[in-house]
């Protein structure tokens, strides 16, 4: 039996979003910089050693109030529990949609909230980087990383696991990251505005699931 049509999509990094801003001839990619900062991480760190950065589509999406509480960033798998390309909930199979960047195919969509992310203090939002990182698999397969029991995507207690994620992220600045990450990581939303006059990225909807069949 052939496996489910899958929608494919593609990545266009030449296509770039501005976040409230004016177009100057320099404008400030956010996301080729989270890009490289996600990328000095995982080779800093052996706990994200398994992550390709190359299959990971880093986005951006604009918040919808300027508050400082709310969703900051957010891991979307593109595939299910042990790498499966689908999954059946309540009788119905679903697929998720395949995404390439040329001819790779990408297995994570990371999401970063602006200019919400850019607002909180530097060490937050290293641990935000952090925290959604460590939710991929360490099978790299495009499922996230799945704890026992109920709460499987942040173990028995989110804020043991925040709390573990904050230590990393002291290690990754205590073994000295290259002066740009901590110009980065201090540059609030505003700043960025101010010297750059834009803030561009990579802008992708969220992809949602494919009903393919039932049973």
């Amino acid at each position: 039996m052939s496996p489910p049509p899958r929608r494919r999509l593609r990545v266009d990094r030449a296509a770039r979003s501005a976040v409230q801003g004016s177009k100057q001839s320099e404008p400030f990619d956010f996301t080729l910089t989270m890009r490289r900062l996600c990328e000095d991480v995982c080779d800093s760190l052996p706990e994200f050693a398994h992550i390709d950065m190359r299959r990971v589509a880093v986005t951006f999406a604009q918040a919808k109030k300027r508050v400082p509480h709310g969703l900051q960033a957010k891991l979307t798998p593109l595939r299910f529990e042990g790498g499966s390309a689908t999954t059946v909930r309540r009788g119905v199979t679903y697929a998720a949609p395949t995404l390439h960047d040329g001819e790779v195919e990408l297995l994570y969509v990371l999401t970063f909230y602006l200019p919400r992310f850019l607002d909180h203090v530097p060490k937050e939002k290293l641990t935000t980087v952090l925290h959604e990182l460590h939710h991929v698999s360490p099978a790299f397969d495009g499922d996230i990383r799945r704890f026992p029991g109920r709460c499987y995507a942040h173990s028995h207690s989110q804020a043991q696991y925040d709390a573990e994620m904050a230590v990393l992220a002291e290690r990754y600045l205590e073994a000295g990251p290259p002066g740009w990450v901590d110009r980065f990581l201090n540059s609030r939303f505003r700043d960025l505005q101010s010297r750059h006059g834009a803030v561009v990225g990579l802008k992708l909807p969220i992809p949602k699931l494919i009903p393919v069949g039932r049973g």
